[in-house]
């Protein structure tokens, strides 16, 4: 499933407050966005038709909730950018991203022991 740098804020705000109300998503997005309470409605419905969120009709009010989790989402997209932006090879990437980003010494260390653990034999001759 496809998401928009739109509907990702909105699926954020999602995932960090389920279940929440229309008129909560409208009141906590709409002017820090630039956006119409219409906009953010209809990213929501647009969201209900795609899966990614589900609803539930409390009186007059609709709750939302997260139907996809945000891991699911975030595989997704990484693996869309990663082919978009670097042919799908993810060596350039996280050199580009070591590079580029700002990264705490824990930061590195975590790395760090990531790479270690994926060629744990590195050191070694065969």
């Amino acid at each position: 499933m496809q998401i928009s740098d739109a509907e990702w804020v909105v699926m954020n705000l999602i995932w960090n407050s389920s279940p929440i109300e229309a008129a909560e998503v409208v009141e906590q997005l709409a002017a820090a966005n630039g956006w119409s309470a219409a906009t953010v409605k209809s990213m929501l419905h647009r969201l209900v038709r795609k899966g990614a969120l589900s609803t539930e009709q409390v009186g007059k009010k609709y709750l939302y909730r997260p139907a996809v989790r945000r891991d699911a989402c975030v595989r997704t997209a990484s693996r869309s950018f990663l082919q978009r932006v670097f042919n799908g090879d993810a060596t350039p990437a996280l050199i580009h991203f070591v590079k580029n980003a700002k990264l705490s010494p824990e930061d590195v260390e975590e790395i760090r022991t990531l790479l270690e653990q994926k060629a744990p034999n590195q050191g070694e001759r065969r």
